[in-house]
C-alpha cells in the first residue's frame, strides 16, 4: 500500500505538468510536457521525463472504443509514433542538462503531438 502512494503522487504530478496546448490544429492533438522541475543529468530525472512523454502520448492518442481491434491497433501506433517523434527533443534536453553551456531550447518543455 505504501508503494502505491509515491506512484500515485508521480502520476498526479505528471498529469498537472502535461497540459494541452492553447493552439491545436483540427486534426492534431498536442500537449506540453514540462521538465523544468527535473534534473535531466540524473537517471531518475530522465526516467521521470520518459514516463511523462509516455503519459502525454496516451493523452493525445485517445482510444474511443477499446473493443474495436483496428482502433486499438491504430491508437497504439499513434502512441508509439508520438513517443518516437519526441525522442530527438528528449535527447537534446538531456544533452543540454549534461553540458549546461549548450542551449538547445528556451523553455524547459517538450511538445507531444498526435497525427
Amino acid at each position: 500500500m505504501l508503494k502505491a502512494i509515491p506512484a500515485f503522487a508521480a502520476i498526479a504530478i505528471a498529469a498537472a505538468l502535461v497540459v494541452p496546448t492553447v493552439s491545436q490544429a483540427a486534426d492534431t492533438n498536442s500537449v506540453r510536457v514540462s521538465y523544468a522541475d527535473l534534473n535531466l543529468a540524473s537517471p531518475l530525472g530522465q526516467n521521470v521525463l520518459e514516463r511523462r512523454i509516455v503519459y502525454a502520448a496516451r493523452v493525445v492518442c485517445v482510444i474511443e472504443d477499446s473493443r474495436e481491434l483496428a482502433l486499438a491497433s491504430a491508437t497504439n501506433d499513434c502512441r508509439t509514433d508520438a513517443v518516437d517523434r519526441a525522442r530527438p527533443a528528449y535527447e537534446a534536453a538531456i544533452a543540454a542538462a549534461r553540458h549546461p553551456s549548450v542551449t538547445v531550447i528556451d523553455s524547459a518543455a517538450l511538445i507531444i503531438t498526435a497525427r
